[in-house]
């Protein structure tokens, strides 16, 4: 099992979510990916797209300046 971080703080739509599905795609069953971005939007749009991929969603968290997924593969 592995660890794959994203890194989109600063990036806008689509950017984030297009990132998140190329961490997926890469990841083997069990890993984790956290994603670490600060667009509103994109808060909201990658735990809907990882629902429909019927992928584990492990963690919404907001931090001072940026919020952090963690999605289970």
């Amino acid at each position: 099992m592995a660890n794959i971080s994203v890194d989109v703080r600063g990036e806008n739509c689509p950017v984030p979510l297009i990132e998140t599905r190329k961490a997926v795609r890469k990841a083997n069953i069990g890993d984790v990916v956290e994603i670490l971005g600060n667009h509103p939007a994109s808060m909201k749009e990658i735990p809907m797209a990882i629902r429909n991929l019927g992928l584990e969603l492990l963690e919404i968290k907001e931090e001072d300046d940026y919020w952090r997924i963690r999605i289970q593969c």
